[in-house]
């Protein structure tokens, strides 16, 4: 059962968030956070991109670089951009995307559910992107950014979130950029807080939607400190971790599509006929192709959009991995055909994700730097779960998260 506590939060005073709040660190590089950042001396890339603040070119994993994270945290609290709560609470975030909103409780998440299986992962993660996020963790004893997690609906915390929503937000603004509407409440009411931590410890099991190696990070600096300190109990603020969790109802995973460089020795029309082994390939001609549905595909090839349909008996319903759309693609085009076999590591592919729309795809093919693009159905949250729950890894690239979590409206301090 899921263990989750309140937390002080560390937050802008309500006339600053807009200026302190940011897109989270793995979204944009340095030289995008150094542009959005200009001329804002309060924009959190000050903290999660410190190598903004030194010249051009530095290394963000300069050991310099950490160390600036950890004095510009200090010195935001010093000048009062963020403020601690004198009380313990959980916090409700929305986020309006396209007229649509879901709202996430923040909380603390227990380190002790991440290393038990309490809290599923369904992405490997990598070991340096991991040291990376845990040397930020130790050197400002902080988690700057919230991680992203699924909960199984839930009719109760529906009611108290809407309670607590229908009431004015402490910030409420709309983010540069993407126009996405972001809101957040603070939970002040023991009943609803002690309400809320009931109804976690009856859920089996947490998903991590978004933030793997945030995730990882957390819990591993969590578990070192409690192995360092002698005097452990259990109860100190380092064995939590803060996560934004959401109704699985009312998240919405895009499409991760694909890009490749070359045919692999083939001419087009040697391609098409590969394909014709395990797919139905129709000609849809120049206007966009969308994929209608799971195991249908949309590829993009020198000017012409075609659906690809998977043949029946090219996969198993009842193989959570095998059913998915990215392992058919890999296994019988990117694999077979085109002689992809890491998706990880080949320099001959990459990823588009879906919020960059059909055009993005065409406009990389179009302009020679790749030959073909695919793209695919989004997987959904139940596959998600499912594949969480059969301690399964999803390939590489299947899941993109929209809208992102926005930096900065909260963070929690470990101790």
């Amino acid at each position: 059962m899921a263990t989750i506590k309140p937390f002080k939060g560390l937050r802008p005073p309500q006339e600053l968030v807009e200026k302190v709040a940011s897109r989270p660190y793995d979204v944009l590089n340095s030289e995008e956070a150094r542009a959005e950042a200009e001329g804002n001396e309060m924009s959190l890339y000050h903290i999660i991109k410190p190598e903004i603040d030194f010249p051009v070119g530095t290394d963000e994993h300069d050991p310099r670089v950490y160390g600036k994270a950890a004095e510009n945290f200090r010195m935001f609290q010093e000048k009062g951009w963020l403020v601690q709560d004198e009380k313990e609470h959980y916090y409700i975030y929305a986020q309006t995307m396209n007229g649509k909103t879901q709202y996430g409780l923040v909380v603390g998440a227990y380190v002790p559910d991440y290393m038990n299986g309490v809290i599923k992962k369904h992405e490997l993660t990598r070991r340096d992107k991991e040291e990376d996020r845990m040397k930020h963790v130790r050197v400002t004893d902080a988690n700057m950014e919230p991680v992203f997690f699924a909960y199984p609906d839930n009719a109760a915390l529906d009611t108290i979130v809407s309670r607590y929503t229908a009431q004015k937000p402490v910030y409420d603004f709309i983010a540069p950029g993407d126009g996405f509407r972001h809101q957040f409440w603070v939970v002040d009411q023991e009943e609803d807080m002690d309400a809320i931590t009931q109804e976690f410890a009856r859920m089996p099991a947490l998903y991590i939607a978004d933030g793997h190696h945030r995730s990882a990070a957390a819990a591993l600096v969590g578990a070192e400190k409690a192995k360092q300190n002698p005097h452990h109990t259990g109860k100190e603020e380092y064995n939590y971790f803060m996560a934004v969790c959401f109704p699985a109802n009312q998240l919405t995973i895009i499409d991760y599509n694909r890009v490749v460089k070359d045919l692999n020795g083939l001419t087009p029309a040697q391609f098409l006929q590969a394909l014709d082994k395990h797919f139905v390939v129709e000609e849809k001609g120049t206007e966009a192709y969308r994929p209608v549905c799971l195991h249908n595909f949309a590829l993009y090839l020198e000017g012409r959009w075609y659906s690809l349909t998977a043949s029946e008996g090219t996969y198993d319903d009842n193989d959570p991995i095998g059913v998915l759309d990215v392992t058919i693609s890999s296994r019988l085009i990117l694999d077979e055909i085109l002689g992809i076999k890491d998706l990880r590591s080949d320099k001959r592919i990459d990823f588009v994700g879906g919020i960059r729309g059909l055009g993005e795809l065409k406009r990389r093919v179009d302009s020679g730097e790749m030959k073909l693009a695919l793209a695919l159905y989004p997987v959904s949250m139940k596959q998600l779960m499912d594949i969480a729950d059969t301690g399964n890894i999803m390939p590489p690239k299947t899941t993109w998260f929209e809208p992102k979590l926005r930096s900065g409206l909260v963070i929690h301090k470990l101790g």
